[in-house]
């Protein structure tokens, strides 16, 4: 028993390493070939933790070789469109012009099903309301909406304020951030200052943000 729970924690950090050198990215945002490679290793990986009669080496071997291949193809991507379109596939126009393309929807296999869901999701509920739409090589819809439906913007209205980064977490759980207090330029000894003031202090703390102009929340622990 020690055996097999010693070989299932290797394994574990390994493939938590391995999906960490491919990339951040959720289930629904992986690349066919990326999808590809995750199902493999995820197979791979129950192998030497089923049967301890194979080698720990045998399921280290081709996850490292699939996790590095992944690696590669993402280099060589970089470098060659050929490779992406290889890879990847294409982005695929079905709404030009507010005109629906059946023929594009049919040689990708998206149904009208489909088209109806993705933009249901993102809140358009007439598909006369759509401009331009294309299939990303994710299998997401992206859609640009015909000028009288779009949101107002500020730019609309003509408002004018000065650009600024949203709040982040300086504290969180009791506990400092230093890459986000040295991104905002937040010392310390500004927090140890501003949290007196509050009459609380850092362990008290549940989650602290704060702006790039210093303003601040608290939400303190229950």
């Amino acid at each position: 028993m020690s055996v097999v729970f010693l070989r299932a924690v290797i394994l574990y950090i390994l493939l938590i390493f391995t999906v960490r050198l491919m990339g951040k990215r959720q289930i629904g945002e992986l690349q066919p070939s990326e999808l590809a490679i995750t199902i493999l290793i995820s197979n791979i990986a129950t192998l030497p933790v089923e049967d301890t009669g194979l080698p720990l080496l045998t399921g280290i071997v081709p996850i490292v070789t699939l996790a590095s291949l992944d690696v590669i193809m993402s280099w060589l991507g970089m470098k060659s469109r050929l490779v992406r379109r290889f890879t990847c596939g294409k982005p695929v126009i079905i709404i030009n012009n507010g005109v629906l393309d059946q023929k594009s929807m049919r040689s990708i296999r998206f149904t009208i099903d489909d088209l109806s869901e993705s933009l249901r999701s993102q809140g358009i509920f007439d598909i006369s309301e759509v401009q331009f739409a294309v299939v990303e090589t994710t299998g997401k819809l992206s859609v640009y909406q015909k000028y009288k439906y779009r949101g107002v913007t500020n730019e609309d209205m003509e408002l004018k304020k000065k650009d600024s980064d949203p709040p982040d977490i300086v504290i969180s759980d009791g506990e400092l951030v230093p890459e986000v207090m040295e991104r905002l330029s937040v010392s310390s000894e500004w927090i140890d200052n501003t949290l007196r003031r509050e009459r609380t202090s850092v362990k008290n703390v549940f989650m602290m943000t704060v702006s790039p102009d210093k303003k601040y929340s608290i939400i303190l622990k229950n």
